[in-house]
């Protein structure tokens, strides 16, 4: 009608108008004929490109939000007046809790050569249903969501499939409602059913690998705790599972399979299992770094932090759904937090593996400030948003277990040096003097059985003090060591030296030893421990004296022989240049 008047106007004052204006006007109606072209031309029926799947419904669809729950579908689609908006393109709705979200759109013509889906890739959505008109004019229902058993889904699944059916000759309308307590900024999108198989069977083969990291972890944490008997594995095992459970809860593994009849403890799993894995997590963070046995005042912070979380799961666990996100969130901070905060302080200190544990957790609190923002609407659903966080916690596991793997190793050598601390100088890793005592009585044994001789030799280092006057006192408490090295360096694998006592070393010679050969080793000693240590000047050496007797001819017992050796040595002059002894024959 307007173009018809405008044009009519045009022809009916042709004569009278100047030509600019006639122009002017004639671009005017043209742009005006193109607009019109233009809107009629605009997409309002879905375009189902099979070779462009998923296809989302973006903006060719129509919201509206009821705020107050109270129209059903007929009335949806008959009453006038509602304020209609084109859908968003990232899939983010105004959607508050007491409130349902319509959207309407349009699928064209078809043959129904294949069935398409309508598809949600949200599991933990309260409701869903979709409404189409039967041959008779009746709103029909299709219903999904948390709040329904997966039973009785139109496609059992683990996030919400509805049923998408066409018209071989007229375009189909539909009107989906959707419920949800938590907001809802998750993609439609349309999906034909064999499209569908050949995603899940790539999804299918991502969670077989991650149920089964999660199983190998807690039956390695399982076995580390039996066997090794740490506290900080059987965290791991109980991380492990509670992991594996969260994974399952918020990917809809576990309404499918694993509690598909318990719609009440589907739409309560991800906040209550996901409340558990925090705490379990703080927990292995606070064992690992031994936080118990370095700071009680901490520790006990850690445990405050997990008995709220776990008075939270309670509450979570009881709650309706609309006040279960207001309650876990200030938890999604605070425990996060703690364990970056335990681990900082850790690293501060010089733990061994404070530093790794802050790393491995970093990617875990990012994914985690997505997924918060992704509740807050702030962001839309995506991969990272909904399985950052345990895509994150994939790759801190093993880190984690690595860094347990490696802790065992250092506690168990730690347990070893302290348990050989009776039997070993801890500063020289020479053998002490009790038990260098009972070596000599087994050669002594030896060599009455099989009639050899072998040797004893105890060492005095005489110049410590010139040493301390002319070098330090560091030069001075370095040189036993360097010491103790030489006598390592000269001894056989056969062959045993140990640490007497402060300045005092020995050396059991295994036989046979022949008097000639036992004489050589005292000069090969004293020789040896003149020669210049790298990192020392020349002229700080170790002067010794040497004592030694062949058992069993200088001695039958383990006692005389070491109580001759050190009646020879002290009895030496200080002022004596000689440097080695031989002990008489035992009379």
């Amino acid at each position: 009608m307007i173009f018809s008047d405008f044009s009519a106007h045009v022809a009916g004052n042709r004569t009278r108008a100047p030509w600019p204006l006639r122009m002017l006007l004639a671009f005017a109606l043209a742009l005006l004929l193109a607009l019109a072209g233009l809107s009629a031309g605009a997409r309002t029926v879905l375009d189902l490109d099979a070779d462009k799947q998923p296809v989302a419904l973006a903006d060719w669809g129509d919201y509206w939000i009821d705020e107050q729950i109270k129209l059903e579908a007929a009335q949806v689609a008959s009453q006038g007046g509602l304020a209609w908006n084109s859908t968003p393109a990232r899939g983010i709705y105004p959607l508050q809790p007491g409130q349902s979200l319509w959207i309407r759109f349009t699928v064209p013509p078809a043959p129904d050569m294949e069935r398409w889906l309508l598809e949600i890739p949200y599991p933990a959505l309260d409701r869903a249903s979709l409404y189409s008109l039967d041959s008779v004019g009746q709103w029909i229902e299709q219903r999904a969501g948390d709040l329904t058993p997966i039973g009785n889904w139109p496609v059992p699944h683990r996030h919400p499939l509805l049923v998408v059916n066409f018209n071989a000759e007229n375009p189909t309308h539909y009107l989906l409602r959707i419920e949800n307590a938590q907001g809802f900024s998750a993609p439609i999108r349309f999906v034909s059913s064999g499209h569908l198989l050949r995603a899940e069977q790539q999804v299918s083969l991502f969670l077989g690998a991650y149920f089964g990291l999660a199983l190998m972890g807690c039956v390695v944490g399982l076995a580390g705790a039996f066997w090794l008997r740490d506290r900080a594995y059987l965290y791991f095992a109980a991380c492990s599972v509670l992991i594996g459970l969260t994974q399952a809860a918020i990917t809809g593994v576990g309404g499918l399979h694993l509690w598909p009849e318990s719609p009440d403890w589907t739409d309560r799993s991800l906040v209550v299992l996901g409340t558990w894995m925090l705490v379990s997590l703080m927990l292995l963070n606070a064992a690992m770094v031994s936080l118990v046995q370095r700071s009680r005042m901490l520790n006990a912070l850690v445990w405050a932090t997990a008995l709220a979380g776990a008075a939270l799961s309670v509450a979570l666990g009881v709650t309706d759904s609309a006040i279960r996100i207001k309650l876990i969130l200030p938890y999604l901070v605070l425990a996060p937090l703690m364990m970056l905060l335990v681990n900082l302080w850790a690293w501060r200190r010089g733990d061994r593996f404070g530093g790794w544990l802050l790393l491995s957790a970093a990617p875990f609190a990012l994914s985690l400030v997505l997924a918060i923002a992704r509740y807050l609407e702030w962001v839309p659903l995506s991969f990272a948003t909904e399985q950052g966080v345990l895509a994150s916690m994939a790759l801190q596991m093993p880190a984690m277990l690595a860094v347990l793997v490696l802790r065992s190793q250092q506690r168990r050598e730690s347990m070893r040096r302290i348990q050989g601390l009776d039997r070993v100088d801890p500063s020289t890793g020479l053998i002490n003097e009790s038990v260098f005592a009972e070596r000599v009585m087994r050669m002594i044994a030896r060599s009455e059985r099989f009639k050899y001789q072998g040797a004893v030799l105890m060492i005095d280092l005489v110049n410590t003090e010139q040493i301390q006057r002319d070098f330090g006192r560091r030069a001075a408490e370095e040189l036993p060591l360097r010491l103790a090295a030489r006598l390592l360096s000269t001894a056989r694998e056969i062959d045993s030296a140990a640490r007497l006592s402060e300045q005092r070393f020995g050396m059991v010679v295994e036989g046979p030893v022949s008097p000639e050969e036992a004489a050589t080793l005292g000069p090969r000693i004293v020789a040896r421990c003149l020669m210049p240590y790298k990192g020392l000047p020349e002229d700080c050496v170790a002067q010794v004296r040497v004592a030694y007797a062949l058992v069993p001819r200088q001695g039958p017992t383990a006692e005389i022989v070491l109580a001759r050796l050190a009646q020879r040595l002290t009895g030496i002059p200080p002022e004596s240049k000689r440097a080695v002894f031989m002990i008489p024959d035992y009379k």
